[in-house]
């Protein structure tokens, strides 16, 4: 079992930044794939970004490419998405989510791939 805590979120405004944080409770955390996701009022959850677990490579979704960066720390079992450039449209709740799951080379961008996920932080970008 895997707990998640986000924290980080807040009110910006259009080009700002902010720096998202999700640690996790377990000490194996160098041991998962960890995924942002987020989900807008009325929209699906989507696909953010993932920070594999094999080589610490990261993927990301067409509409955040070149804006957002993912890291990760396993010493402090904490994974960080550093959002620069943000948009009225990246207004959403976001969500870190885990997998202990072979990644070789996959990328999971599927949510339902994820087993694990924490309670959200909100993320309002005003324009």
């Amino acid at each position: 079992q895997v707990q998640l805590v986000e924290s980080g979120g807040g009110l910006v405004q259009t080009g700002g930044s902010l720096r998202l944080s999700c640690a996790a409770s377990r000490r194996t955390f160098s041991n998962y794939n960890m995924g942002w996701f987020r989900q807008a009022p009325g929209k699906e959850r989507e696909f953010v970004v993932i920070i594999r677990r094999s080589d610490g490579s990261p993927y990301y979704a067409d509409s955040v490419k070149g804006r957002f960066t993912i890291s990760r720390d396993n010493a402090k079992n904490t994974v960080y998405l550093q959002m620069n450039g943000l948009k009225p449209e990246d207004t959403a709740i976001y969500y870190c989510a885990a997998n202990n799951y072979y990644s070789g080379g996959t990328f999971y961008t599927d949510r339902m791939s994820y087993n694990y996920w924490g309670q959200g932080t909100q993320v309002t970008v005003s324009s």
